[in-house]
Order: structure tokens, then sequence, then C-alpha cells
């Protein structure tokens, strides 16, 4: 039988010691040279076993500050169905709401933006059209879940009061019913999703481990007119959510 590498047998010991209490949630490691020293392994070591249990959800990594016992977290599922993007709120909302969860999200909207050329294939307008680019960051019950960054051509909504996706009177309706208010008809979403690697700033935002599984979901929808209207990337880590699709079934 093969002999495990060292840096699995030293996630073994380090998920050992955690199952045995030593460190509660929330508490600091030790220094990775203390840890060395103890599982007599070299740092390199200590570190890869450390970014394995941080992958895993044992472990959270804090910039400038430390390795921490990360308190549990309950994975949260993502369901995506015509219905909900139809009820008129967004959907995340929904979701957590089944989970007893509160959903809340922070959101930066920046007005304007020229379009980079993939966005603009995907909606459909010339390289460097203004766009409004808006990045948005999901939480259940205050901690982090998923990422989401969308574009939305700036002449669709410009001189409407739903210009900004989370400013105005219209505010936090999400997509569909936030175009309906100004006589637009969402009436198909396209999804692609695909597996990736969280990078750095998704993982300091998400509170996962750099190169964590993530799947990416490109996301646009469409007007009743074929017009792409809104374009998004969704970031959605493995660990910290599971993705239902809700098909609907003609009878």
């Amino acid at each position: 039988m093969r002999e495990q590498p060292p840096y699995l047998r030293t996630a073994d010991l380090l998920r050992q010691r955690i199952a045995n209490r030593e460190w509660a949630p929330g508490d600091r490691l030790p220094s990775r040279a203390q840890l060395a020293q103890e599982c007599g392994v070299g740092e390199a070591v200590v570190r890869r076993a450390q970014e394995t249990l941080i992958s895993e959800g044992f472990l959270e990594g804090r910039a400038g500050s430390g390795t921490y016992v990360a308190e549990p977290r309950e994975r949260v599922r993502i369901v995506r169905s015509p219905e909900r993007e139809q009820a008129g709120a967004a959907p995340f909302i929904a979701d957590m709401a089944e989970l007893g969860k509160k959903a809340t999200w922070e959101c930066r909207s920046d007005a304007m933006v020229p379009a980079p050329p993939d966005i603009a294939t995907r909606l459909g307008i010339p390289e460097g059209d203004y766009c409004v680019r808006s990045s948005y960051e999901y939480l259940a019950d205050g901690k982090p879940v998923l990422l989401s960054t969308s574009w939305e051509p700036y002449a669709v909504t410009s001189g409407t009061l739903a210009v900004l996706p989370e400013g105005g009177p219209f505010a936090g309706m999400g997509v569909v019913r936030r175009m309906a208010e100004i006589g637009i008809t969402v009436s198909r979403a396209v999804e692609r999703p695909r597996p990736g690697q969280a990078s750095a700033e998704e993982a300091n935002l998400l509170g996962i481990q750099r190169g964590t599984s993530v799947t990416r979901i490109q996301r646009t929808y469409y007007s009743d007119e074929g017009r792409p209207v809104e374009t998004a990337d969704l970031v959605v880590p493995d660990a910290l959510c599971e993705i239902a699709y809700e098909v609907p079934i003609s009878s």
C-alpha cells in the first residue's frame, strides 16, 4: 500500500486535534514553525496541510493574522428555477428563507464602464460601449456564500429610475421585475456552469482558500425581443453552496 504524503499525514494529525477540541472554533493555531516542530515535518508541509484543511472547511486563513479553526458553516442550497426568477424579489431571498436564514447582500455599482470584449460579445453591443457594472457579495446570516458581477448596457436603463440595480425605488427587486418596471419583459435566461478554482481575491471575500473548487455560472437575461439586457458571472464555492436546477416539465 502506498504511503500517504507527509502533508496528508500532517493534515490528519491537525484534524484529529481539532476533533479532540484541543483548539475550539475561533481559536488561532500555533505558528507554522511550532506546528512543524511538533509534527516532525517542515514548515512547507504544515502550510500545505493547512491549505488542505482550509479547503475542507476545518480551518480559515485570515490575511496578516494567521490560521484559525473555522466556525461551523452549514452548506446552503441555491435553487435555479424559472418560477423563482418570475416571483419578483431576488431569488436568493427565497432560497435563504427556506433554510431559515436571513439573506443580505453588499453591492457596489459603477455606471458608464466601457464593456470589455467578452462582455460586449455576450451583450451584443460594440466593445467599449458603456455599461453599469455591479459587484455583489451575497450573505446568509451575515456570512458570505457566493459572489456575482453583473453588466447591463447603459443604453437599456439610462434615463430611468432603474439605472442602478441597488439604487432608487426598484432596488433589490431582481433583474426580471426591475426590467418590467421600465417596460422590458425578460422572457429567457441562459446559464452556463463550469468548474473552476477560487482566485486570491475571491477566496478573501468568501473566507476560503485560494484554489478551492468553485462553480462559475455565466448567466445572461434576454428580453422577449431577444435582446440581452444583463449578463453576470456568479462564483459559487462548492464547500459553502449546493446548486439545484429545477426544470419545468410541460404536461
